[in-house]
């Protein structure tokens, strides 16, 4: 593109300047606004997208036209970069996975006071569905199917209605299945819970009766054995004076009530995991969101039993589960608790894993 020069005082030190009718920015000013590299600024003026004028030695770009580039395809295709036609995992473009792709992320949430986490912090472990939706972003493409089967209070329901996904969620507690129906309906829109499939009932009854090979991603966090049954300072401290629920149920179908460690993990790998590898299409992945934790002094490495038990386990109908990598979610917000102080080394466990499995 042609540049022009002017004769005009050389004693500008503003960032803007004005030619005319237009409104002239510096070339740090354009970047600011823009996102852009200087090398992408350049190709915009090579193109006829941006004017660049040349005046006393500094090179300065019009506003108006840069305000109406940031507004077409071209633009936001610079910025983001372009879907491969390849990818056929999500809608993200190669700008937007390789982020996606560290081995940690933060944990998200509204905070407790916020309008729509009233519904979401009635469950005793409740998982934010904004943490849900990067997962469900990246391991899926709009119009797929995800199943959570520890459906909760909805988070993944609500996460797949935010992004346009079906979810089919699973949830023993009539209570959390009732509540995950009002949360969408009343933090999303009248009839969101219709777009999904919302199941009460027990995923160990549910699971055998869907099809295999018929769902895209399956993403959970489910229940950390007998955790919740210990009600440590944290759960009086945040949950039994403000009469909120400090257990999932009383339900003897209730994983979390099952009092041998070895039983549950048996269990939930078994009738719940595996189950959840044979409807997982081939190649498709399957997230779960876990925690380490102690029982009665000892530190018990849920993760890592998982891990142990489900990297290259057979599924029914063929096919196995293979582990794809470990996932470090970061909760720098929770408050330090004087464990084993002054006598011993306790962990305050701020983090949690998401193990991501294929199924191959």
């Amino acid at each position: 593109m042609e540049t022009y020069s002017t004769n005009n005082n050389p004693s500008v030190v503003s960032d803007y300047d004005v030619f005319g009718q237009s409104i002239m920015v510096r070339g740090s000013e354009a970047l600011k606004m823009l996102g852009l590299s200087r090398h992408n600024l350049e190709r915009c003026v090579e193109n006829g997208y941006i004017r660049k004028i040349a005046s006393n030695d500094v090179f300065l770009y019009d506003e108006t036209d840069i305000q109406k580039f940031m507004n077409t395809k071209t633009y936001h295709e610079m910025l983001n970069g372009v879907v491969d036609k390849r990818n056929s995992l999500n809608d993200l473009t190669g700008k937007e996975w390789i982020p996606e792709t560290k081995s940690y992320m933060f944990q998200k949430g509204l905070g407790a006071s916020h309008p729509h986490a009233q519904i979401e912090k009635q469950h005793p472990a409740p998982f934010s569905f904004q943490d849900i939706e990067s997962l469900v972003k990246f391991f899926t493409k709009t119009g797929m199917s995800v199943l959570d089967p520890f459906g909760g209070v909805g988070s993944t329901a609500k996460a797949c209605e935010l992004l346009g996904r079906i979810c089919t969620s699973i949830e023993l507690s009539e209570k959390y299945h009732n509540l995950s129906i009002e949360r969408l309906e009343s933090e999303v829109g009248k009839g969101a819970s219709k777009h999904h499939n919302l199941i009460n009932g027990d995923s160990c009854v549910i699971l055998p009766q869907v099809a295999s090979n018929s769902i895209d991603f399956i993403v959970t966090s489910p229940p950390y054995w007998g955790i919740l049954h210990k009600q440590d300072q944290k759960v009086k401290k945040n949950r039994v004076q403000y009469n909120l629920d400090t257990q999932y149920s009383d339900d003897a179908n209730d994983l979390g009530n099952i009092e041998n460690y070895e039983q549950f993990l048996t269990i939930l790998c078994d009738r719940i995991f595996l189950q959840c590898g044979r409807i997982l299409r081939k190649g498709k992945y399957m997230a779960i969101i876990v925690s380490d934790f102690r029982d009665k002094g000892d530190f018990i490495s849920f993760h890592s039993d998982l891990i142990q038990r489900l990297n290259k386990a057979t599924l029914p109908e063929g096919g196995v589960l293979s582990l794809q990598g470990t996932k470090v979610l970061i909760q720098n917000h929770k408050s330090l608790h004087p464990y084993g102080y002054p006598f011993s080394y306790v962990e305050n466990i701020h983090h949690q894993y998401i193990l991501i499995f294929r199924k191959k």
